[in-house]
This record gives structure tokens, C-alpha cells and sequence, in this order.
């Protein structure tokens, strides 16, 4: 009988439907089949896993996790089972439970290569760097392959790195790591360049310096050859950490006359020159100057070093903007010295008008220069631009006309002065008449240049950016330039596009995501904005996965050296400034939208797993991850973002985080109170834990007035961030509209309702007559916030268009701050319901026709009377401003002194209608919250 060929498992054949049902997404139909097979085969482990994996992704999680703990009670060891339970705990987001799988699995299976390995990864995703070092060894006993060596080395490294006590990383773990490695090396057993890579790494990481040096220069050095220079650039960094400054110059000297294009080298060799002439350094008489050959130590050798780079490019192929540049930073370096009179480089005017005859058409010839404009004298702006302009070939113009350029080249070299004259200063130098007549020449330009490829103004700069959108669809500029106008205006609608157009990956959700989120709830668009905060939400929640799946693969292909950078990636997204922002910003729109309307308000902070108690931001180690130069600019120095302005809206954004957190902590308190059974008994209620809440409602709102003073002392600076700088943050809104004495006084509120609660109604005539002036205080208080929301949106006066988004802000802060007194009315009700009925009860039996009913009740009914009115008369409000919305023709309005010629004007009705919808979307959304909220005050009824 011939010899029969592998013989497929019967189990994995009768499986196969299951699998594809789930790959299908057939969810429903692979629970079926899986119940089928189990009637037949009941000990089939895996057939009940894929079923619990259906039911996960059904939305059936307690059963999933039942009948998965099920299967992992039995401590299976087939390959099938374990894959897929492996499966059902990530969709689960529980890693933790893999590890105790393979535990088990490798227990009863002692010899599995597979199981060993499976486990290793298992703890590497979930952090456990000690039983990934124990892992790896017992892996390297089972199979003695380098890779698993290496891996419980990598373990102890990252043991190191994670421990809180440095002098134990550096005493302990990374010496252990060394002397691991020093025995394979002594075995001669260093087989791959990433075992080289972990050596370095830890002699590094113990400031061996000279030893991480002698391995780079010896036999295993010869092994890092995956990097181009990876040696080279190893060895660099060591003679720095070790001062040796005569290899650190014959290096860099070495690499530039290799590649005189390469700016970090030429950044060492000025250095090196530098601390060389300070240590009064000299080369030795007979023998080599250094290990790496021959060293420049004087200011000599150094220019005439950089003259012959400059003599060799000229006879280069291809230009090379190098040599150039280091001539200019070997003047800014010798002038800051105080020494550039002595030796003649040139003049830096003359050197750069060459350097822009050479390379001006170029778009990085700007960026090179602005570093080096410097060095130019203020006086010679002017000479300096025209200068630049005459080798310019402008077509021949007519008088009174604007010559223009007659190809791309010239066209690009006419850009580089403009930005370069924006950069000086010129135009800010400018009257008005001059300043509108270059905006008009640059318009006329950039219509010229299509051929190859007041409130006022911002109409024409958003028309005139639209314009370039049609031509330029892909251009992220324009894009990012309307988000912030349109934003400006109050109109989030065509924000939300645009930035969808911009196809932000990954990272981009956190470094620009903040110019959507920032504006995304404070218009009214409370849907767009739900939609905005999940696009952010779901990026930092995928981290944590993700960035496991990387530490894995490294693992596996040994990129030691990366594992340490995945971990502070992660590590620095998780205390994103933006991501806490979101995260809270997301939840308080929650509530606003759904607690005590779709669910109660307890239902809703218990979904979310809110407690006042707890703060999970990471205050002392926030990350400002925000890319505030995404916007390019060209303005001068004094106009652009500097550190400073980073500082203070770095500061600004934490102190509003800061009002926002505790506001909603606040929030999630109320619920916790509850009502006490028995009042006065301060033991039991001490016992249940209500007293203990109202301690942490006080104390949390004690902070909250901190934080609250913080924030207007910071607003007493009048900070002014430039124009294309950080957009400032709501809490200037927030104080001035009086959203903020309105929110505080309603936290007080509670607290005097707990007292009254505990103390009964007897006896508490002073608490009373306090409560009922906090109502009356808090309705005068909202009616004054609503004023600051009367008003039209948009205003045509004498052909003029005029905006008012301050008053769709003020309207969502008085739709949240009604909704807080809602919820804190929803307290009230529930302290003063059981006291109004055991009154009644009281009544009843004494059989009198009249009992005295305390005036808290009067004051209450009176305060949601009037609370009522005065959201029906917002509602009315709202209506009003839809009406006139509606009923607006701007299409017929015409700019006066418009700079806009005729074929632009259709951009014009599209930026005005895209701004009236906005709006109209706006307080549609608001008003039909504002009716969600009414219909909850009706219920409210002692």
C-alpha cells in the first residue's frame, strides 16, 4: 500500500465553517453552526470559543466571557482553542487573560517551543518585563537560539527603564544585562547586528562610555551595517559623551570630504574647531593626530576647509546647498565670538544674494536664509530685497502695470522674496493705502500664477481661499487656513469637511486634531462634534493595542533599540494634553445630550464609569503633543509664535482642562448623594458613605474656585496670541458671559440641600431662607446670561456684513448651565419629595385642615416656575433667530471696497452660505435641546 500523505484533522474540518462565517462577518450564522457541532461533539473546546467569539461581536459580552472562562478553566493545550481564545481576549481588550492561558498551556506542555514563544509575547503586551526575562530563559533552555537570549537581555533593559529607582536600574538590572551579553561575547557567540545594537545600548545606558566606543571600533562594530554611517554616527556620539573633540573634528572632517552636503556633520566640525581653539588644544608633534586622522584646531583651517568644500561643489553635477550654508554659520559663529573682522569670509549680504542666485528657485531657499537673516543690518533691508528682485526676469510691463514672471523658475524666485520681504518686516512697515496695494498686486499674481499650475477682509480672505481650493483641491494649507477663518466666524459646518478632507493619519489626530476639537461643541453642533471627538477618541484608544503589536515585532525581529521608543510613544500619548481635553469634553457632552432625557443621570455617569473621587489625569506629567507651526508663516520674529506664547497656551489649556474636570466630577457627584433615610443620625450616615461624598463635593469645589481664581488672573494678562498662533480657549467666554458664577452657585446649592436634608426641616428656618435666596440669585443670574445671547447672529448694515459667533458660544454656555440646574434641581427634588409627603402623612392623622408648609417648598416651586419661563422664552428666542436665518438673502449683498473682481464673486455666495447654514444648523441643534430640557423641568413637581 503506498505510503498515505499528511492527513488533515478532522476537527479542523469540521471547524472550517465557523471560520468562515466569523470572517464573513456572519455573526449570527457561525453561533448556529458552532451550537450544531456541539449537540455532536460536546468536548470540542474550540467550537464553543468561535461561538463566544460570535457572540462578542453581537453585543452578548457576559456570555462571550462565560463560555470563553469555561473553556479556559479546562487549561487546554490544542493549538486551536488557544488561537482562538487568544482572539476572543484582545476583541475583548483584556490581554491579561492570554498570559494565564499560555501559563497553564506551558505547565502541562513543558518542551513546546510554540507555547513558550506565545507566552513571551503574551507578557510583552501586557508590560510584565520580569516574567518576560524568566520567559525568555526558560525558552533558551528549551531551544538555545541567540534570539531568546536576547530577548530575557532586552527584558532587563526594559526592567531598567521602567523601574522607579534609578540607582536599582543602574546597580542591578543593567549590569546583569552586561554581564549576559559579555558571556555570549566571550563565547564568541554574537551572531546578528541587533545583539551588537543591545551591547551599545547598554553600555550607553551605564555611561560606559569608552567601553560602547571600543565595541563600535573592534570586531563587532563590523556588524552594524543594516544604517547607512550607523558606526560612524555611533562612534560620533560617544567622542562627544568623552570630550574627545580632536576624533569628534577628524570624523566630521572625514564624512564632509565623503559628502560635503551633510549639515549634522558640518554642526560637529564647528563645534569640535570651537572647544578645540578653547582648550588651547595642539596635535602632537610625531605622532597621528587623533584615531580618526588628521584635526583642524584653528579658525584658519576651519575657513579654508569650508572654501575648498566650496571650490569642490563647483565642480559637482549636482548643487549642493551645504558648503554655502556652512559659510554663513562659520560667520554667525566667529561674529558671535567677536572675531569675524580678522578673518575675510565675505560679506553676508553678498554671500546670500548669491546663494538666492543659485538656489532661489528652489522652495527651500527661504527656510535656509531665515536662520542667517540675522546677520544682516536692519538698514539694509531694502537695498537687500531689491537687490534680489533685479535678478529677477520680470516680463517687460506697461505703465501702471504689475511686470510678472515669465516661467515657473522666475515665478518661484519672486515667492522667495516676497516671504523674504514679509520675514524683514517690509510690509509691516507699511501705511494702510501701501499695504492694500500689495495685497492686490499678490492676488493679481496668484491669478497669474494659475497659468502654470476688518471683518471685511476675512470675507475676501476666505473667497479668495475658496477660489484656491477649486484650483488647488489637495492643498492643506488652504484647508487649514479656512478652518481657523471659518471657526473664527462661528461656522463649524464646512469645518468638519474640510478637516475630513485633510485625512489626518494617525499622530495627526493628536498634534492638529485640536484645531477641530477646540471649536467642535462650543457652535452648537453637537452632532458633528460627537463625531469629531470619536475620530481623536478612537486613535488614543488604539494606541494601547497597537503599540503592544509593535513591542512584539521588534521582539521578534530584533529591533531592540526601538522597544524603548515604542514604550515613551505610547507613554506620551497617554498624557496627551489633547487626549485628557477630548476625553473630558466628550464626556460632558454626553450628559449634555442624553442624561435625564434618554437615561437618568445616574444610568448615564455609570456607563461611563465616572467618580468624583477620582482623577485620572495625569496633571504633573501633561504633554502639550500639539503642532503649532502647522500653519506656515512668514512673518517676521516679533509677529511670530514664539516659546513664550507656547508657555502661556500651554498654561491657559491646562488651567481650562483643570475648570472642565472638576465641573464634571461635580456633576458625577450628584447622583452618589442620594437621599438619607435617617437624617439626623451623622454615625449611620457616616457609615453608608453619603457623608464622606458631600465631603468630596465640597472639597472638589473648593478646588474648583482655586482654579477658577487661577484661570482670571491668568486672563488678567490680556495675552494676544498671533494670528496663525494657538487658538485661545473658552474660559474668557465662560467668565465674562457669567456661565461661570451660575455653574459655582448651583455646586454651593447642593451642599445647602444636603445640609437641609440632614438637619430636617425643623429647626432649619436660616437654611431655608438661604436657599430660597440662591434660587432667586440663579434665576436673576441665567436671565442676565440669556441677555448676553440676545442679538442677531448676522447683521447687514449699509451694505456691510457683520457676524456675531460670541453669541452662539454664550448660547451654549447657557444650554449646559441650564442643563447643571436641572440636574441639581432633579437633587432637590428628590430631598424635598419624601418631606413634603411625610408632612401630608402628619396631616392625615392630626386630621387638621391646615398644617404651615415650609417656605423651602414655595421657593422651590417658584424657582422651576420661573426656570421654565424663562427656557420657553430662550426657545422663543432661538425660533426668532431661525426665522430671520432663513429669510436672510445675502447672495443679493455686494461688498464695498472689495478688492475681489467680478468671475470671484460666485466664491463669495458660497462662503456666505456656507456660513448662514452653519448658523442655522447651529441654533436648530440648540433649540431642540433646549425643548429636551423643558420637557425634563415639567416633570419636576414636589
Amino acid at each position: 500500500m503506498a505510503a498515505r500523505g499528511h492527513v488533515q484533522d478532522p476537527n479542523d474540518r469540521r471547524l472550517r465553517p465557523i471560520y468562515d462565517y466569523l470572517d464573513n462577518g456572519n455573526n449570527k450564522m457561525a453561533i448556529q453552526q458552532a451550537d450544531k457541532l456541539l449537540k455532536k461533539h460536546k468536548d470540542l473546546h474550540c467550537a464553543k470559543v468561535l461561538k463566544a467569539i460570535g457572540l462578542q461581536r453581537t453585543g452578548k459580552q457576559d456570555e462571550a466571557y462565560a463560555l470563553a472562562q469555561e473553556v479556559a478553566a479546562l487549561e487546554p493545550t490544542d493549538d486551536n482553542s488557544l488561537q482562538a481564545l487568544t482572539i476572543l481576549y484582545r476583541e475583548m481588550h483584556r490581554p491579561e487573560l492570554v498570559t494565564k492561558l499560555y501559563e497553564a498551556a506551558v505547565k502541562k506542555v513543558p518542551n513546546s517551543e510554540e507555547y513558550h514563544s506565545h507566552l513571551f509575547m503574551a507578557y510583552a503586551r501586557v508590560g510584565e518585563y520580569k516574567k518576560m526575562q524568566q520567559a525568555g530563559m526558560a525558552l533558551y533552555k528549551i531551544v538555545p537560539k541567540n534570539p531568546y537570549y536576547f530577548w530575557s537581555v532586552m527584558s532587563l533593559i526594559m526592567q531598567s527603564i521602567s523601574a522607579q529607582d534609578e540607582n536599582l536600574s543602574k546597580t542591578m538590572f543593567l549590569p546583569l544585562a552586561e554581564r549576559m551579553v559579555e558571556k555570549m561575547v566571550k563565547e564568541d557567540k554574537i551572531e546578528a547586528e541587533a545583539e551588537v545594537e543591545l551591547y551599545y545600548m547598554i553600555l550607553e545606558r551605564l555611561e560606559k562610555y569608552k567601553e560602547a566606543l571600543d565595541v563600535v571600533r573592534g570586531k563587532l562594530g563590523e556588524k552594524l551595517t543594516s544604517e547607512l554611517q550607523s558606526r560612524e554616527n555611533k562612534c560620533m556620539a560617544m567622542y562627544k559623551k568623552l570630550h574627545r573633540w580632536p576624533e569628534c573634528n577628524a570624523l566630521a572632517r572625514r564624512l564632509l570630504l565623503k559628502n560635503s552636503d551633510d549639515w549634522q556633520f558640518y554642526i560637529t566640525y564647528f563645534d569640535s574647531v570651537f572647544q578645540l581653539i578653547d582648550e588651547s588644544w595642539t596635535p602632537p608633534a610625531e605622532e597621528e593626530h587623533s584615531l580618526e586622522g588628521e584635526v583642524h584646531c584653528s579658525i584658519e583651517q576651519a575657513v579654508n576647509f569650508i572654501e575648498e568644500r566650496i571650490t569642490e561643489e563647483s565642480k559637482s553635477s549636482r548643487p549642493l546647498r551645504g558648503p554655502y550654508l556652512a559659510k554663513l554659520e562659520l560667520i554667525r559663529r566667529l561674529r558671535h565670538r567677536g572675531c569675524n573682522d580678522e578673518y575675510k569670509l565675505g560679506d553676508p549680504e553678498e554671500l546670500m544674494f548669491q546663494y538666492f542666485k543659485k538656489f532661489g528657485d528652489k522652495p527651500c531657499c527661504f527656510t535656509d536664509l531665515k536662520v542667517f537673516v540675522d546677520l544682516l543690518p536692519p538698514s539694509q533691508y531694502t537695498k537687500f530685497i531689491r537687490q534680489l528682485l533685479d535678478v529677477i526676469p520680470l516680463a517687460a510691463a506697461a505703465e501702471n502695470e504689475v511686470a510678472l514672471p515669465g516661467d515657473i523658475k522666475a515665478l518661484q524666485q519672486h515667492l522667495c522674496v516676497v516671504q523674504l520681504s514679509r520675514l524683514l518686516g517690509i510690509y509691516h512697515a507699511m501705511e494702510k493705502k501701501q499695504k492694500l496695494a500689495v495685497v492686490r498686486e499678490l492676488m493679481l499674481r496668484y491669478r497669474h500664477g494659475l497659468e502654470f499650475g476688518e471683518e471685511a477682509a476675512v470675507w475676501q480672505c476666505l473667497t479668495l481661499l475658496e477660489e484656491g481650493l477649486s484650483h488647488s483641491p489637495s492643498n492643506a494649507q488652504f484647508k487649514l487656513l479656512l478652518i481657523r477663518i471659518y471657526c473664527r466666524l462661528g461656522a463649524f459646518e464646512p469645518v468638519s469637511e474640510l478637516y475630513s478632507s485633510l485625512d489626518a493619519k494617525h499622530i495627526q489626530h493628536d498634534t492638529i486634531g485640536y484645531l477641530l476639537t477646540r471649536y467642535a461643541g462650543s457652535l452648537g453642533h453637537y452632532a458633528a462634534a460627537s463625531q469629531s471627538c470619536n475620530f481623536a477618541l478612537r486613535f488614543f484608544h488604539s494606541n494601547q493595542k497597537d503599540t503592544s503589536e509593535y513591542i512584539i515585532q521588534a521582539y521578534k525581529y530584533g529591533a531592540f533599540e526601538k522597544i524603548p521608543e515604542f514604550i515613551a510613544f505610547r507613554n506620551r500619548l497617554n498624557s496627551s494634553l489633547h487626549f485628557a481635553q477630548v476625553r473630558t469634553e466628550r464626556m460632558l457632552l454626553d450628559l449634555l445630550l442624553e442624561a435625564n432625557i434618554s437615561t437618568s443621570l445616574e444610568e448615564s455617569i455609570k456607563s461611563m464609569s465616572l467618580s468624583p473621587e477620582e482623577d485620572d489625569i495625569p496633571w504633573k506629567d501633561l504633554r502639550d503633543n500639539r503642532d503649532l507651526t502647522v500653519l506656515f508663516s512668514w512673518d517676521p520674529k516679533d509677529r511670530d509664535i514664539s516659546e513664550e506664547h507656547r508657555k502661556l497656551s500651554l498654561e491657559e489649556e491646562t488651567l481650562w482642562l483643570r475648570i472642565r474636570s472638576l465641573t464634571l466630577r461635580l456633576v458625577s457627584g450628584l447622583p452618589t448623594l442620594g437621599h438619607t433615610i435617617q437624617p439626623k443620625n451623622s454615625e449611620k450616615t457616616a457609615e453608608n458613605g453619603v457623608s464622606s461624598k458631600i465631603d468630596t463635593i465640597r472639597a472638589l469645589l473648593q478646588q474648583l474656585e482655586a482654579a477658577v481664581d487661577s484661570g482670571k488672573k491668568f486672563l488678567e494678562q490680556k495675552i494676544q496670541y498671533p494670528v496663525l498662533g494657538p487658538p485661545p480657549t473658552r474660559m474668557a467666554g465662560f467668565f465674562s458671559n457669567g456661565s461661570c458664577q451660575c455653574q459655582t452657585s448651583l455646586f454651593y446649592l447642593v451642599s445647602d440641600i444636603y445640609e437641609l436634608d440632614t438637619n430636617g426641616l425643623e429647626d432649619s428656618a436660616e437654611i431655608q431662607e438661604r436657599i430660597g435666596n440662591s434660587f432667586k440669585s440663579l434665576v436673576e443670574r441665567l436671565t442676565d446670561l440669556f441677555n448676553k445671547c440676545k442679538g442677531d447672529l448676522i447683521e447687514v448694515r449699509d451694505g456691510t456684513l457683520k457676524t456675531h459667533p460670541n453669541l452662539l458660544e454664550n448660547l451654549v454656555f447657557f444650554v449646559e448651565t441650564i442643563s447643571i440646574a436641572l440636574w441639581v434641581s432633579s437633587y432637590c427634588d428628590s430631598v424635598l419629595r419624601p418631606f413634603k409627603s411625610n408632612l401630608q402623612k402628619k396631616k392625615k392623622k392630626k386630621k387638621e385642615s391646615s398644617v404651615a408648609m415650609p417656605p423651602v417648598f414655595t421657593h422651590f416651586l417658584d424657582y422651576v416656575t420661573e426656570l421654565q419661563t424663562l427656557t420657553s422664552n430662550v426657545i422663543d428666542h432661538i425660533k426668532g433667530l431661525e426665522i430671520i436665518l432663513t429669510a436672510l438673502k445675502l447672495e443679493e449683498l455686494s461688498f464695498k471696497d472689495t478688492l475681489l473682481l467680478q468671475e470671484e464673486k460666485k466664491f463669495t455666495k458660497t462662503v456666505q452660505g456656507k456660513v448662514q447654514s452653519s448658523y442655522h444648523h447651529s441654533v436648530q441643534e440648540i433649540g431642540e435641546l433646549l425643548k429636551k430640557r423643558l420637557d425634563t423641568i415639567k416633570k419636576l413637581k414636589i
